[in-house]
C-alpha cells in the first residue's frame, strides 16, 4: 500500500501530525529522526514490559524489535516504549507482594495514558508475567483501537541430573530442604539449574 494513499481523516494521530497548526508537534517527530512519509503514516504504538527484574520480561525489547520492523513492513510507523512490571515470582514472601496487584493497574494506565497522550492509532503489546498480561490487555480494551497482544513466552526446563526441571521443583526442594531430605548443595545444584532462559514460569 502506497504510505501516502493512507488518510489520517479518521486516525488519532491527525491531531499531532495533521495541518499548519501542528507544525510545532512534527518538529518533535523530526527531530527523533522520522521523516515526513513516516509521519503520513498511521502511529503504532509497542509497548513492552521489558525490564531487568525477572526473566519473564527480559527478552521483550528484543522481541520489540522484530515488531518494529513488522509494522514497518506494513506501511506504519512504529513508536516504541516500555512500562513496568513487578513479577510475583520475585515479589512473593515478603513485603514487595503488595505491590503485584497494584502493578496490573499502574502497567493499564501508563500504556493508555502514553497512547491517548501521543495520539498513536494502534497498538502491539508485549508482556510475559502475571500482572503484566492483563494489564496490557486492559488497556487494550479502554483505548479500544486496533491492538495485538504477544506473549513473549515461556522459560525452557532446566535439567538436573538427567531429568527436566523447572521453577515448580525449586518451590518442592525447599520443602525437602527444610526437612533434611536434600543438601544445601544439591538445593543451589537445582536452583541453579532450574530456569536457563528468559521468558515466563516454566510448568
Amino acid at each position: 500500500m502506497d504510505a501516502k494513499a493512507i488518510s489520517k481523516a479518521k486516525l488519532p494521530s491527525r491531531y499531532v501530525t495533521e495541518g499548519p497548526a501542528r507544525a510545532p508537534h512534527r518538529s518533535y517527530l523530526y527531530a527523533m529522526g522520522l521523516s515526513a512519509a513516516e509521519i503520513a503514516q498511521p502511529l503504532v504504538g509497542v509497548a513492552s514490559c521489558w525490564n531487568e527484574a525477572a526473566p519473564c520480561n527480559i527478552s521483550l525489547m528484543r522481541q520489540a524489535q522484530v515488531v518494529k520492523k513488522g509494522v514497518a513492513a506494513a506501511n506504519g510507523t512504529p513508536r516504541e516504549f516500555c512500562t513496568i512490571t513487578v513479577t510475583d515470582g520475585i515479589a512473593m514472601g515478603h513485603q514487595g507482594m503488595k505491590s503485584s496487584l497494584v502493578s496490573r493497574e499502574v502497567i493499564a494506565d501508563s500504556v493508555e495514558l502514553t497512547m491517548r497522550g501521543h495520539c498513536y492509532d494502534a497498538l502491539v503489546g508485549l508482556a510475559g508475567c502475571d500482572k503484566s498480561l492483563p494489564g496490557m490487555m486492559m488497556a487494550m480494551v479502554r483505548l479500544n483501537v486496533p491492538s495485538i497482544f504477544i506473549y513473549g513466552g515461556s522459560i525452557l526446563p532446566g535439567s538436573y541430573r538427567g531429568r527436566q526441571i523447572t521453577v515448580q521443583d525449586v518451590f518442592e526442594a525447599v520443602g525437602q530442604h527444610s526437612v533434611g531430605t536434600i543438601s544445601d548443595a544439591e538445593l543451589l545444584e537445582i536452583e541453579q539449574a532450574a530456569c536457563p532462559s528468559a521468558g515466563a514460569c516454566g510448568a
